[in-house]
C-alpha cells in the first residue's frame, strides 16, 4: 500500500493516505483493516530508539492517520471532506449551519410553518398550558421535518452512488461538478434539518 512520506502529507489526502479511491461508499471492514495496518506501521512505540526526526515523522503520520480514519468512517464527515477536497465547498465550517441561519430554498415552506407553530406553542407554555395541550402540536409540527430528513438521507445515498460511478469510469469534470453541486445542496439542507430537529428536542425537554 503506497503511503505518503511526512513531508508529503500536505500534498496527500485522507483517501489516498489509506490507499482508497475518492469514493463515498466505503467498506467499513476494509477501512478498519487498512487503519490497523498503518497504525502498527507508524505507531510511535516502534520509533522509541529512532533519531528525533524519525520520531517526529512517526507522530505526524499517526496523527494524520487518526484524522483520516475518524473522517472517513462516518458518512456525513466523509461527504463533507470530499466536497471540500473537490473544491465544491469552502474549507470553513459550512457544514455546521445553524437552524437560525437563512433556511435553504428547498425548506422555506416547512421552516415557515414550523416557526409559526413554535411561536404559538411557546406562548401556550408561557401562559401555563399543560404539556398535553402543546406536546401533541409539537410532535405534529416535527413530522414534516422528519419526513424531509428521511428523504434527504435517501437522496444523499443515491448521489453518493452516482459519484462513485463517475469515479469508476473517470467521468468528465462537468459531470462530476453536477453531482458535487447536488451533493453540497443536499448535505447543507440535511445539516439544517438536523439542527431544526435538535431545536425541537430542546423544546420538548425544556
Amino acid at each position: 500500500m503506497a503511503v505518503a512520506a511526512p513531508s508529503e502529507l500536505k500534498k496527500s489526502d485522507f483517501f489516498a493516505f489509506l490507499g482508497l479511491s475518492r469514493k463515498l461508499n466505503i467498506d467499513a471492514a476494509d477501512l478498519e483493516q487498512r487503519y490497523r495496518a498503518l497504525s502498527r506501521q507508524f505507531h510511535p512505540d516502534y520509533f522509541y530508539n529512532a533519531p528525533p526526526a524519525e520520531r517526529r515523522a512517526s507522530l505526524e503520520r499517526s496523527s494524520y492517520l487518526n484524522d483520516a480514519y475518524r473522517t472517513l468512517k462516518n458518512n456525513a464527515t466523509r461527504i463533507e471532506y470530499l466536497l471540500k477536497l473537490e473544491g465544491a465547498m469552502a474549507t470553513s465550517n459550512d457544514g455546521a449551519q445553524s437552524a437560525n441561519a437563512a433556511p435553504p430554498a428547498g425548506l422555506l415552506e416547512e421552516v415557515f410553518a414550523l416557526n409559526e407553530e413554535l411561536d404559538e406553542i411557546r406562548e401556550l407554555r408561557a401562559n401555563g398550558a399543560p404539556a398535553d395541550q402543546w406536546k401533541p402540536r409539537l410532535d405534529k409540527a416535527r413530522a414534516p421535518i422528519d419526513a424531509k430528513r428521511v428523504n434527504h438521507e435517501a437522496q444523499l445515498q443515491e448521489l453518493s452512488r452516482s459519484w462513485d460511478t463517475l469515479v469508476e469510469r473517470n467521468a468528465s469534470d462537468a459531470e462530476r461538478r453536477r453531482v458535487l453541486d447536488e451533493l453540497r445542496e443536499r448535505f447543507l439542507e440535511r445539516n439544517y434539518i438536523n439542527n431544526l430537529l435538535a431545536g425541537i428536542e430542546r423544546e420538548l425537554n425544556s
